[in-house]
């Protein structure tokens, strides 16, 4: 009896081995296949998405920035004058003064000497460019939850190219607390720049804050400062977990007629849960050859999607007339990273008579070599029902501009 219990462990033991190494062979097999396919490590670089939002205007005020070159920029945060030796707060820590905000380079002024319908034109050129690319950064979709209000005011320094904010209060906040109250702050940035950040002093147990704080962006010119768009953040400060987003606001600059001081009731927005990421890409479109070419450049900030916080992402294009599919195309697949470069073109026939009718469905997907692959985000190219207001108006672009590339940063949406 003893040696058949023997024989039956010793046989299970052998088929526990046999099927350990069949899946560690498999697994070596499946590592051997990922590592032939094409990885190109991206080059992050925060400040060469910059310049796509660089727009030279005219400047309708009496007061002309000086035209020598400006100080370095230097953004200050002062609360109270017997606080200019104090830091600026910073998550219940003080620290007022922060390192530079936005480039050291000085946007170039237009040429006055040039024909004035030549400069009027570039101007409307730099002016609808920089519009269009901060639809990337609102929301068109109202949303019903009320997360609170925010109130500041805004003013301009032309003498000493200067931007004055002022976070004045908050208004009926939602409670992050099991106090039923919350400990608000306000983060500020002036996008496309996200590496410099300014925060306010945080309010104790308040659902309507008082911040009264300024905070003084130095170096600004007007052509410069009106191709950003202003970024508040009011956030729950914790001490023992990550702050909890409130709500928060978008306003592009060159909105506001900084002629005199602006004071704005802005109502907070609830972040996006779903941030699936940002694609680069450029459209060009040859009505001699009916020639419709789209270039996907890069992408950044990608969902993760893969239990190594990584994703594996390539881009699915189909090109559609209507609701029908016609044609497909693919990019390599691109390893373990969120932020892949991508630079492939593909080129569609497109007649001119349909080039309004036709649309570019774009999906950035997650490869998995077992199971399905995952949508990481996507977005629809076309003149009359894009994704959104960014898409629309690039594929406007593309028709008013033929055989011109035009390039742009789009923000990809959940399915």
């Amino acid at each position: 009896m003893a040696s058949l219990i023997l024989i039956a462990c010793l046989a299970i033991l052998g088929l526990i081995i046999a099927i350990a190494l069949f899946l560690a062979g498999g697994y070596l097999w499946w590592r051997h296949k990922r590592s032939q396919l094409q990885f190109i490590e991206p080059n992050e670089d925060e400040e060469s998405s910059s310049y796509s939002l660089r727009a030279a205007q005219d400047i309708t005020e009496s007061g002309n920035p000086p035209s020598k070159p400006p100080p370095v920029p230097v953004a200050q945060a002062i609360t109270t004058p017997l606080q200019n030796n104090i830091n600026r707060k910073l998550n219940g820590f003080l620290s007022l003064r922060t390192p530079l905000i936005g480039s050291a380079a000085q946007s170039k002024t237009p040429n006055t000497s040039t024909s004035g319908n030549a400069s009027d034109g570039g101007a409307k050129d730099a002016a609808n460019k920089s519009i269009s690319m901060t639809d990337m950064y609102l929301d068109g979709a109202d949303s019903n939850e009320n997360v609170g209000q925010i109130h500041f005011s805004l003013e301009y320094d032309f003498q000493n190219t200067t931007l004055i904010l002022k976070v004045l209060q908050g208004k009926e906040l939602p409670a992050k607390d099991l106090s039923g109250t919350s400990d608000p702050y306000v983060r500020v940035t002036l996008l496309p720049d996200k590496k410099h950040r300014l925060e306010t002093k945080i309010k104790r147990r308040t659902l309507n804050p008082r911040w009264n704080e300024t905070f003084y962006f130095e170096g600004f010119p007007i052509q410069k400062l009106q191709s950003r768009v202003l970024h508040l953040h009011v956030f729950d400060y914790d001490r023992f977990s990550r702050d909890d987003s409130i709500g928060e606001v978008f306003l592009p600059l060159c909105q506001v007629d900084f002629a005199g001081k602006q004071s704005f009731w802005k109502a907070l927005k609830p972040p996006a849960k779903d941030k699936c990421g940002e694609l680069l890409s450029s459209l060009c479109y040859h009505p001699s050859n009916s020639v419709l070419t789209l270039t996907l450049i890069k992408a950044r900030n990608l969902k993760a999607k893969d239990i190594n916080g990584k994703s594996d992402p390539y881009v699915k294009v189909w090109l559609q007339f209507g609701d029908k599919r016609v044609e497909k195309r693919k990019t390599p697949i691109f390893t373990c990273t969120l932020n892949p470069v991508f630079n492939e073109s593909f080129s569609f026939n497109v007649p001119w008579e349909k080039i309004r009718e036709c649309s570019l469905d774009v999906m950035v997907m997650d490869f998995d070599n077992i199971g399905r692959n995952e949508l990481i985000g996507r977005i629809l190219l076309a003149g009359k029902n894009g994704s959104g207001a960014s898409e629309t108006k690039h594929w406007q672009d593309m028709i008013s501009k033929p055989r011109q590339t035009v390039v742009q940063w789009h923000r990809l949406k959940p399915e």
